[in-house]
């Protein structure tokens, strides 16, 4: 039996860049160079039911409009399917919501983050301590990401490694064990989708004192976060 990568779903983007580009899964796919066939998506945040384990090469864990600390019921089913993920030493992979999801499941805590919201392309710093990471590999130390979020992992689970942070966001990348990750940034974001993201929410931005104008002129493509997908692809057995 051929094993397939996962993309666990815990939400959709913005209904406008659905019409036209596509949503979360689409783009992880694209980004990780991988066919249709090798893949299989369940929207978990749908009730779709969750694959068995023993079918899979790896897991990625989409973000999502939810909050984590929302408690919804898929919740819970997917921090234990993600628990036993991890206990099973399945490759798995946490982004933004999902690295929140992640977190909280092994131990951590998710919320608010004291300092609002980080959106847009920021520059993200790894930790000198790590910088031989499987997943990050040959990423300079310094990379720019984008990001979107208001909650956080505020208490990381007591096994997790920091790996990365930004000047907002402490957490901005952790890893358990060998093959577990989460990442707060977003690598299947290119810039158009960036700006999309910045332009729908730039009301709720000038509300909370944050200029959108200032913030749609620092988005970059970001080419070096990006390669994280398709590292993890490699890592899961796809080459």
């Amino acid at each position: 039996m051929t094993k397939r990568l996962l993309i666990l779903k815990t939400g959709s983007t913005l209904e406008s860049l659905r019409a036209s580009v596509g949503d979360f899964d689409d783009w992880i796919q694209s980004a990780m160079g991988l066919a249709t066939s090798d893949t299989i998506c369940s929207s978990v945040f749908l009730g779709e039911e969750l694959p068995p384990l023993e079918t899979l090469a790896g897991i990625v864990v989409t973000g999502s409009p939810a909050m984590v600390t929302d408690g919804a019921r898929w919740n819970q089913i997917a921090m234990l399917y993600l628990i036993e993920a991890v206990e099973q030493g399945l490759p798995i992979l946490g982004i933004c919501y999902g690295h929140q999801l992640l977190a909280q499941a092994l131990g951590g805590r998710v919320d608010y983050h004291p300092k609002g919201r980080e959106i847009g392309t920021v520059a993200v710093t790894r930790l000198a301590v790590e910088l031989d990471d499987p997943l990050l590999g040959d990423t300079p130390n310094c990379f720019v990401a984008h990001t979107t979020h208001s909650q956080s992992v505020i208490t990381l689970p007591k096994q997790a490694q920091v790996l990365a942070r930004s000047e907002h966001d402490a957490h901005q990348c952790f890893r358990v064990g060998k093959n577990v990750w989460g990442v707060q940034f977003h690598p299947e974001f290119d810039a158009q989708i960036m700006r999309t993201y910045i332009t729908e929410r730039a009301g709720d931005l000038m509300v909370e004192g944050l200029d959108s104008e200032k913030i749609l002129a620092a988005v970059q493509e970001t080419p070096e976060s990006t390669r994280v997908l398709r590292t993890f692809a490699k890592i899961s057995g796809f080459d």
